[in-house]
């Protein structure tokens, strides 16, 4: 599927309370140019992990059929992100001896290093999904952030490490494949989202993006343009429309209505004298609520998110190293006032982040939304990937001197097998051989 030499890239974004299918593309400017996309409700989806199959594959069909239509391409392959309350992360520390220490240190040296971390022993179930380098250190002489070249006999390092249930990331691979995609990547849902809202000087700097969910939380914390800590709360924007459901005593469709429409993290940016009306059950009197006492109810869960993510940040030992803040994304960041009381309770600086700035200026609005965030990072990472391989071809036009530098690291990441990825294409090639095997022993 190409166009104008760029290759159509499909996100798939599997969430707890939608299934979003993102088309888009790299335009000559270098912006994304989204064709198209499609969205539907998921029922089968809990906090982050597939428990009905069936609901989240007709849910991933519905929205694979509307961006189809809407895009006018026909959808085959497909990123999908991978999320959920089963992502937790660890630090380890390893380290080799070269065998001949008068030789630079090659890609292959921090490879085999790198390598080395999957063979830590895991509980039962549970996997090694992405190894991260942290800093390195060479014959005692740290901070070191890239060894090639170097000379050095022993090579150590601190690695970031994620890990996830396989169960929970063979169910998602299993509802894409009887969707009838095929699945070319797996990517954190969270580090997607950082392509999409985060700008490099704020990575750089350092910066904590925190991705409200509907089934969760999730935190990934950057400094010097590293992942250094990531997190999963089990609280999202559906616990929000529960206690409203709850705390107003009303239908759940009308309670995410009412949140939605006039929730507000702040009970005291809000009247007693602002009510709203909401219509009552069959044969019995609409119900007024304040839209005060709303966002008391809104407010007590916030706070309580909020210091999980304080508490998150706390623990990364990075509290003082954030100069770029706290960026907010997905759905839950656009709540009424949410910026306001995160600056309160964390101290730090906040923005809501909107992923337009790889967006072409012809991008739908309703796609310019955090809700779509992973979903159009999704489509970043892969219009990357695509860059990467176009470099490499023969007839590529732009000289080695006259390339950018994202363009050579592109290229060298390319040349070296060294793909920035924040999920193993083992752990993704284990997923596709269980599945492979079960259909030999079924035949």
């Amino acid at each position: 599927m190409e166009t104008n030499d760029n290759e159509i890239i499909v996100g798939l974004d599997i969430g707890t309370t939608k299934v979003a299918v993102i088309v888009g593309r790299e335009d000559k400017n270098g912006k994304i140019e989204i064709l198209g996309h499609g969205k539907a409700p998921s029922l089968g989806v809990k906090r982050g992990v597939v428990h009905n199959i069936g609901s989240t594959v007709e849910a991933i069909k519905t929205a694979v059929e509307e961006a189809e239509k809407a895009s006018g391409v026909e959808i085959s392959t497909v990123k999908v992100g991978i999320a959920g309350q089963h992502i937790k992360s660890h630090q380890h520390r390893g380290s080799i001896i070269r065998e001949n220490s008068d030789e630079e240190i090659s890609h292959e040296d921090v490879e085999q290093l790198v390598n080395s971390m999957y063979n830590i022993g895991m509980k039962p179930g549970e996997e090694i999904i992405s190894v991260i380098p942290q800093e390195f250190t060479i014959d005692g002489e740290s901070g070191v952030k890239e060894p090639v070249g170097m000379m050095g006999s022993s090579l150590e390092a601190n690695f970031h490490i994620i890990t996830g249930m396989t169960h929970a990331a063979k169910n998602i691979y299993k509802c894409a494949t009887k969707a009838g995609l095929e699945v070319e990547e797996l990517i954190l849902e969270p580090l997607a989202s950082s392509d999409a809202v985060l700008f490099d000087e704020e990575l750089e700097a350092g910066v904590a993006l925190v991705d409200i969910g509907g089934g969760t939380t999730d935190i990934a914390i950057f400094h010097d343009k590293i992942l250094r800590h990531t997190a999963v709360i089990p609280f999202g924007g559906d616990i929000i429309t529960e206690d409203v459901k709850e705390g107003c005593s009303i239908i759940r469709k009308h309670a995410e209505d009412l949140k939605v429409k006039f929730g507000s993290a702040l009970a005291n940016q809000n009247s007693e004298l602002e009510v709203v009306s909401i219509p009552g059950l069959k044969g019995r009197k609409p119900k007024e609520i304040t839209l005060k006492n709303l966002a008391h109810i809104i407010q007590a869960r916030m706070e309580e998110i909020l210091d999980y993510v304080k508490y998150e940040i706390q623990a990364s030992g990075y509290e003082n190293k954030l100069v770029g803040g706290i960026v907010l994304t997905g759905g839950g960041a656009q709540l009424k006032h949410i910026q306001q009381i995160t600056s309160y309770i964390t101290g730090k600086e906040t923005r809501i982040g909107y992923p337009n700035e790889h967006l072409s200026n012809e991008t739908p609005k309703d796609i310019k939304l955090p809700l779509f965030a992973t979903g159009v990072g999704l489509v970043i990472d892969g219009v990357r990937d695509a860059r990467k391989a176009r470099l490499l071809r023969k007839d590529h036009p732009v000289k080695q001197e006259n390339m950018s530098k994202e363009e050579k690291e592109m290229q060298e990441e390319v040349k070296t097998g060294r793909k920035k990825t924040f999920v193993s294409q083992l752990f993704l090639k284990k997923i596709v051989e269980f599945f492979e095997d079960e259909e030999r022993r079924q035949e």
